[in-house]
């Protein structure tokens, strides 16, 4: 008996939780690293206070967490390769291999293998990510999408959000490799939904010889490449101003701003709700004010809370974390949905891998300059504005995009097909 076609369907069907799991699976093993740096870092020997391992400095462990960061734009060849053969092999492909690779960083001997194994983990995590959320939107109606990108979204964080709720459960009877061991769970994870992940009508629909005119590194056709560029310049910019929020914040607050560990612990436990609030509030502005007014203003939003996080004395750097949270959750909806609905199902996940390459270029830049300016001018402060200016301004390039809000995706028609909710 064949696979059931699933045209255009609700957001909660299992046809859009099955990416979603997916992503979870992704997000959890993404963040695995993050999550017990401080044990990597002790049994490897990063030298520091106190240090009687000095075999490995602080400046290589930067350097090896930039490697592995780095390695996500491999995903680019990895996602446009899902417009020749199909999102759901590739998707399950990458989730499982990547997943695999993840798990095996646990038998690494030395950190740079440890590096090594998770740089040829992370394009594939990355890329399961970033089809998960073309698949998403290509199985829903437009009046759907936004909440479908929205659940992907919301599965990454919940993801990652395991990652660190396991550490802190299990203490020090979880060793790092214990950790990285514990992500080849998921992989049965995947095994249960692949049944329930569906090749999307509108790629299904492509003739073979539109698939097999696809590259490597995924061309897209000369009439969408302006609007390809603009979105690729804005997800850079959106992710130079958001890494240093997001990774020199906890050092700056108790560093600078004298705040206790246990402060910005409880930061990081109301970031979630705050999170869900503003993919809820993401997703009620994409459909009602347009995906561009919502991308725009919340992205000038992240870079407005980086001023505050590092000019308002006191508790001003909290605050200015969870509003940047609160402010890249809400522009999450609208801009996975216009990211999908501005290209054809031909190069759909070919413009998805660019725009993804584009903001691991721009995270690893911003975190750079932004280390580099706080050195030089000797103020985080100033440092922040500089890397803030350019981006607020850069938000208004949404609006030389066409709003894409009510668009059905070519190749389906709404209400064929369609199969009831899951809820």
């Amino acid at each position: 008996m064949g696979r059931r076609s699933v045209a255009l369907s609700a957001w909660l069907h299992p046809a859009v939780i099955a990416p979603a799991v997916l992503s979870l699976a992704a997000g959890f093993a993404q963040f695995v690293a993050t999550a017990s740096l401080a044990d990597v870092a002790s049994t490897f020997g990063v030298s520091g206070v106190g240090s009687s391992r000095p075999d490995l400095t602080g400046t290589a462990l930067g350097v090896g967490l930039a490697v592995i960061r780095a390695g996500s734009l491999a995903a680019l060849p990895l996602t446009s390769r899902a417009d020749r053969s199909g999102r759901r092999r590739l998707a399950l492909f990458c989730t499982t291999l990547g997943l695999a690779l993840t798990a095996a960083a646990a038998l690494a001997p030395t950190f740079w293998w440890f590096v090594l194994i998770l740089a040829l983990a992370r394009p594939l995590l990355t890329a399961t990510n970033a089809i998960a959320v073309v698949v998403a939107a290509e199985v829903t109606r437009t009046k759907e999408r936004s909440r479908a990108v929205s659940l992907v979204g919301a599965a990454y964080g919940v993801g990652a959000g395991l990652t660190v709720l396991l550490r802190s459960a299990a203490g020090d009877r979880l060793s790092f490799r214990g950790l990285f061991v514990v992500v080849a769970l998921p992989i049965l994870a995947v095994a249960l939904v692949s049944r329930r992940l569906e090749e999307p009508q509108a790629f299904r629909s492509l003739s073979a010889e539109t698939r097999s005119a696809h590259r490597l590194f995924g061309p897209v056709a000369a009439e969408y490449r302006m609007h390809l560029i603009i979105l690729c310049v804005l997800t850079a910019s959106a992710a130079f101003v958001s890494g240093p929020i997001t990774t020199f914040v906890f050092y700056f607050a108790e560093t600078f701003r004298g705040l206790k560990p246990s402060v910005m612990a409880f930061a990081v436990l109301a970031a979630a709700p705050i999170g869900l609030a503003g993919l809820v509030a993401g997703r009620w502005a994409a459909d009602n004010l347009g995906r561009r007014v919502s991308c725009a203003v919340s992205q000038a939003v992240i870079a407005a809370a980086a001023v505050v996080t590092y000019n308002v004395p006191g508790m001003g750097v909290v605050i200015g974390y969870l509003a940047a949270i609160f402010a890249a959750s809400v522009y999450t909806p609208g801009s996975g949905a216009i990211s999908a609905e501005l290209f054809p199902t031909s190069y759909r996940s070919s413009a998805a891998g660019w725009i993804t390459a584009a903001g691991v270029v721009g995270a690893v830049l911003g975190l750079g300059l932004f280390g580099f300016l706080a050195d030089s001018l000797g103020d985080y402060g100033v440092a922040s504005i500089c890397i803030a200016a350019p981006v607020m301004l850069l938000s208004l390039l949404y609006l030389r995009l066409p709003e894409t809000s009510g668009k059905e995706l070519p190749g389906v028609m709404p209400g064929v097909g369609q199969v009831p909710p899951l809820l």
